[in-house]
């Protein structure tokens, strides 16, 4: 222990002039944040417009708005910093980008924003977000559309749906909607009310029509409809997709790729009407059919069975007037053939009507010589059949005498005759093997007595 005591002091007292030499040039930790503040303070520009998204938001009760900006490659988060919108400000900010681009600000949205560099010694460095240019958003929109039309053409798929046959009359319609629009009430009156009486089966798969969670329970309603088709528990022969008109924002969720995507495999033809006026959104564009407006893709049902119904009764037409003329000639043809087949059929009756008599003659002359001897053998028989029952009758007469010389050879009555009796005991006919036990009681028969008597020994003669 002495002996590493000893090198131990020995050591350190080979540090002592370093750290000596440390401790003479350290800073503290204020020291140092406060170096950073005053560095950023004098080698940095006032502010700077800076594009990132908005990965987090929230508003405080005191009216500032805290977001953390990112910057993404792909799905990877490369950059993130904290950002703050003072009150005032964000009160200003925020109704003007409403009045702009006709949303929110909110989480995911890329924006492009004029911000201040501020690092403080206790809180570290953030932003201080001073203007927002909406048109960047709006142009932002436009470009996120531009790529998703750009992916479903790579991908192969944006002609996908435009290609399936629409079916002649489409009756069995799966409708995507929420019920309470507006939109889906006018499609289902100017259906129900059309004016040729036309019937379609309408199946409602409710969904929310705008908003965050739109596209997703769009999809979700397709995959119900598309459930139903797998199972084979329902058929039907096209999709719509209807809402009422609404701000440009509501109208986001169709120009999103999931649904897109969706629209565009989708095994049956989609038709939409989403109701609006402006350029049509990716959904319009990989759909089957598109019209602006859900009575509009009403009309376009109707107006298809009336084509249908029109092209039809125009066949029914021609077809009269083909089956008038096909009757005229046919009438004609059918006189002279007449007129053929009666001579035909007079000559042929007269040649088998001989044949027959000839015939006729022969089955008689048939007929008489088989009766006569089918009668012949019908008398045998029966004097055979005759002799055959009097035989047995006699033997089976012979039979019963004996059986009845039998039976009184063994009528108890003639046996007691000879002498012999019978026993009962305990009321019971006495049989072979039965065990006699002693105050048992017999009854004793015989032709001229009935004896009574109580057993007071026995003994088995067989045994014995």
């Amino acid at each position: 222990m002495w002996c590493l005591n000893r090198y131990l002091n020995r050591y350190l007292n080979g540090l002592s002039p370093l750290a000596n030499q440390i401790m003479n040039n350290y800073i503290s930790l204020t020291d140092l944040n406060t170096l950073i503040r005053k560095t950023l303070d004098t080698q940095m520009e006032p502010s700077y417009w800076v594009v990132a998204e908005i990965g987090e938001m929230r508003q405080h009760s005191s009216g500032h708005c805290y977001m953390e900006l990112v910057e993404k490659d792909g799905n990877h988060v490369s950059a993130k910093i904290r950002a703050t919108v003072w009150s005032y400000t964000y009160r200003k900010l925020s109704g003007w980008f409403s009045a702009i681009t006709g949303e929110e600000l909110r989480a995911g949205m890329k924006i492009l924003s004029h911000v201040e560099v501020k690092f403080h010694e206790l809180y570290g460095l953030s932003l201080n977000i001073k203007d927002i240019d909406a048109n960047f958003t709006l142009g932002e929109r436009a470009r996120r559309r531009q790529q998703v039309i750009a992916q479903l053409a790579e991908e192969g798929v944006i002609d996908m749906n435009k290609s399936l046959p629409l079916p002649l009359v489409p009756q069995q319609i799966a409708v995507i909607s929420s019920p309470t629009a507006a939109g889906y009430g006018d499609f289902v009156d100017q259906l129900s009310t059309n004016r040729y009486g036309y019937g379609l089966q309408l199946r409602l798969f409710e969904a929310t029509m705008q908003g965050n969670g739109a596209e997703d329970s769009i999809i979700a309603a397709l995959m119900a409809i598309f459930d139903q088709l797998e199972g084979g528990s329902t058929s039907y022969d096209a999709v719509v997709i209807i809402r009422g008109g609404g701000a440009q924002v509501d109208l986001d969720c169709f120009d999103g790729y999931n649904l897109a995507s969706h629209v565009a495999q989708f095994p049956l033809p989609v038709f939409t009407g989403i109701g609006h006026e402006r350029d049509e959104t990716v959904t319009d564009l990989v759909a089957h059919t598109k019209m602006k407006t859900p009575t509009a893709v009403a009309e376009f049902l109707i107006n298809g069975m009336r084509s249908f119904e029109e092209a039809l009764e125009e066949k029914f037409h021609r077809l009269i007037n083909v089956s008038e003329q096909v009757i005229v000639e046919k009438r004609y043809q059918l006189e002279s053939l007449q007129n053929e087949l009666r001579f035909a059929v007079s000559s042929q009756v007269s040649d088998n009507y001989v044949l027959l008599s000839r015939w006729q003659e022969r089955l008689r002359q048939l007929s008489t010589a088989r009766l006569k001897a089918s009668h012949e053998q019908v008398q045998q028989l029966s004097k055979t059949l005759k002799k055959v029952a009097n035989n047995r009758l006699k033997n089976g007469h012979q039979q019963l005498e004996n059986y009845e010389r039998y039976l009184q050879l063994l009528d108890p009555a003639r046996i007691m005759q000879r002498g012999y009796t019978l026993t009962y005991v305990n009321g019971k006919p006495l049989q072979e093997g039965d065990i006699l036990q002693k105050g048992d009681r017999l009854t004793t028969h015989s032709q001229y007595h009935l004896l009574h008597s109580i057993i007071e020994s026995s003994e088995n003669k067989k045994n014995g």
